[in-house]
């Protein structure tokens, strides 16, 4: 990964004293800049990484998801219990805005076949450079200082206090309001590595505790022990393609497959299509993100699983025929090839998860084909995953994220207890919390 030229001032370790100092130099960190600096107000951004942005460019590797096309009433409905939260954000910078705002950079995008946003050269480098270009050098309003190398250590007393990289001294920092947007706990690398929660803990803010989201997850085979090892080898990194994931009501256990969840009544709690990816320990990918929060917190509650239906285009009866065919002597892996198309990764998991007692008879074996039960373990660690739930708890702040007991100091972005699928809602809701927390801020100073 190719990060923009550093933009450090020099390394000293003389007090400052400024307007407004940022800490955290991601996508809210840099919008709340950009709505300060245009109006005029002289910005301070302080990072410990040697660049900006650096998240934001791995996450634009395989292509930026800025945002979503879809309606805003279901775009809402994607943030789950924090939608009331997250609104006032987006009433600041919804999903069209961030067209607008990218357009306005000078970068063109596109809606793709799932309905996500993507630049139209799918990169995020031109984008952030031409967003650090505008914060250098406004057409209007004044530049934003940018001060890399900078870990930020806490307050002392009113004053921030800041370790510049290099054989320097401690830098205290004045200002008359601190935005932080300090990410969560994924990534760490990247420079979020939640840190900053100690420090605010220590100012009385309430603080939920930081958990993995968008995350991928340890399985248990059917010795409790995980993948075996014949599996693992031959499948690890195989992306499984058009299959449906469903997480069954609390009501259900592990026990409970296709024909016990259809007779309850109850609704699915999770349902959807798509494909993901078999890892050394169990699995992750775009399907399993969709639902990663169900699964985990189920997870944090005792046993969690859910049902992998690997012919999602054909209906259990004719799954059903079509595995009672008389095969023969042929095999049943060729049997299940000719008549239903399942080989390779989908018949390796069909054996590495059912009994031979199961494969035998037709109607056990239509029912896991529709209805394969996948338990899991555990998430994989935060410092895996996509992003990050938890954070400042939000009866410790105003809705643009001022903290009631330090009106001070601002929180924006992934640091605040929220959390949302991928698909451009976590970059949209970031951007939204930056702009909502620099206008809040300009009504304030």
């Amino acid at each position: 990964m190719t990060f923009p030229a550093d933009l450090s001032v020099p390394h000293i370790a003389t007090d400052l004293s400024v307007d407004v100092a940022i800490v955290g130099g991601g996508p809210a960190g840099l919008m709340a800049a950009e709505v300060l600096s245009q109006a005029g107000v002289s910005v301070h951004l302080f990072d410990a990484m040697p660049s900006v942005g650096r998240k934001f460019l791995l996450a634009g590797k395989g292509g930026l998801n800025l945002t979503h096309s879809e309606a805003p009433d279901l775009f809402m409905t994607r943030f789950g219990p924090r939608q009331d939260q997250v609104a006032p954000w987006l009433r600041h910078m919804d999903a069209q805005a961030v067209r607008d705002w990218a357009r306005g950079l000078g970068v063109e995008t596109f809606v793709g076949t799932s309905g996500r946003v993507f630049p139209l050269e799918m990169k995020a480098a031109p984008l952030l450079r031409a967003w650090l270009q505008r914060l250098r050098h406004p057409t209007s309003g004044v530049p934003v200082q940018f001060h890399m190398r900078h870990r930020w250590l806490g307050w002392e007393k009113d004053q921030l206090l800041f370790q510049p990289t290099g054989p320097v001294g401690v830098r205290r920092v004045s200002a008359r309001a601190t935005l932080l947007a300090l990410g969560g706990a994924s990534w760490p690398r990247l420079g979020s590595d939640g840190s900053w929660v100690p420090l605010l803990a220590d100012q009385g803010v309430s603080i939920a505790p930081l958990k993995p989201s968008n995350c991928g997850f340890d399985v248990m085979g059917r010795d409790g022990k995980g993948w075996t090892e014949h599996f693992r080898s031959r499948f690890a990194g195989h992306p499984l393609k058009s299959v449906a994931l469903r997480v069954c009501p609390l009501a259900l256990g592990a026990a409970d497959s296709l024909g016990e969840s259809a007779g309850t009544g109850l609704p699915p709690r999770f349902e959807r299509q798509g494909e993901f990816v078999i890892t050394d320990t169990g699995v992750e990918g775009s399907l399993v993100y969709a639902a990663s929060a169900l699964l985990r917190d189920d997870l944090a509650q005792g046993p969690a699983h859910f049902l992998l239906d690997l012919l999602p285009g054909k209906p259990f009866e004719q799954v059903l025929r079509e595995v009672s065919w008389p095969r023969g002597s042929r095999s049943l892996s060729s049997h299940l090839k000719s008549r239903l198309g399942i080989d390779g990764v989908k018949m390796g998991l069909l054996h590495e998860l059912c009994s031979q007692q199961v494969l035998a008879q037709p109607e056990a074996l239509a029912k896991s084909l529709k209805g394969l039960v996948i338990s899991l373990e555990k998430p994989r660690p935060v410092a895996e995953a996509i992003s990050t739930a938890g954070g400042v708890e939000y009866s410790g702040v105003t809705p643009e994220g001022r903290l009631l007991n330090r009106p001070d100091v601002y929180c924006a972005g992934e640091m605040m207890d929220w959390e949302a699928p991928t698909g451009g809602y976590l970059l949209t809701a970031c951007l939204a919390s930056g702009r909502s927390a620099g206008l809040d801020i300009l009504t304030n100073l």
